[in-house]
């Protein structure tokens, strides 16, 4: 009998020590993976995370291929507009070229040339303008570099310096873009005007 209490005696001691207090490895594994696993609740909190986020990313995608085909619809002409100026052009030099003709000058053959050339222009500007496509207005106004280029500097003493004097080659914009800009001469002072060299100033002493 004491040697089955001691034998008893000993194994508790034994159990305290490794500390299983009695609980087997198998025991302990199931207790281990109870814990780790992820309750209904959780596993639903989740799904809806992962639901909302490609529900984002598929209206993100949505609205970039709106953007997309909208910019397409929108501005898809721009490289046939920006070419089709080129008539613009042409019209406005056979009419440069003809006034400059001395054989045609003040004939009446050069005035019906220039009036038919006249209508062209109106019509193709009007055309343009049905398409969102119009001209820049830009004489008078002050340099903006977003619509005009500034290609020389023109002596001008009654405008601010940078207004535009001269129109070189008309610009365009097509909706709320810059097809090209205006190619233009602008205003600065006369340096030299109203200065009086030291000369003058010693001429003026002596009188």
């Amino acid at each position: 009998m004491e040697k089955e209490e001691n034998q008893n005696k000993k194994e508790d001691i034994l159990k305290k020590e490794d500390g299983s207090d009695g609980v087997t490895h198998s025991e302990k594994t199931k207790e281990d993976h109870k814990k780790d696993e992820i309750s209904p609740e959780q596993k639903i909190l989740e799904l809806e995370d992962k639901v909302t986020r490609v529900l984002a990313e598929m209206e993100n995608q949505r609205r970039r291929f709106e953007k997309e085909k909208e910019e397409a619809f929108e501005y898809g002409g721009f490289a046939f507009a920006k070419e089709a100026l080129n008539l613009i052009d042409n019209l406005e030099r056979s009419k440069q070229i003809l006034q400059s003709d001395d054989t045609l000058k003040d004939s009446e053959a050069l005035k019906k040339i220039l009036e038919h050339l006249k209508i062209i222009n109106e019509d193709l500007l009007s055309i343009f303008a049905k398409n969102n496509i119009k001209p820049i207005e830009c004489l008078n106004k002050k340099l903006d570099p977003n619509l005009h280029q500034a290609m020389m500097e023109i002596e001008d003493n009654q405008k601010d310096p940078g207004t535009i004097v001269q129109e070189i080659q008309k610009g365009f914009t097509i909706k709320d873009r810059l097809l090209r800009p205006s190619l233009v001469g602008v205003s600065k002072k006369n340096e030299n005007k109203d200065q009086k060299t030291p000369e003058n100033n010693e001429n003026l002493k002596d009188k």
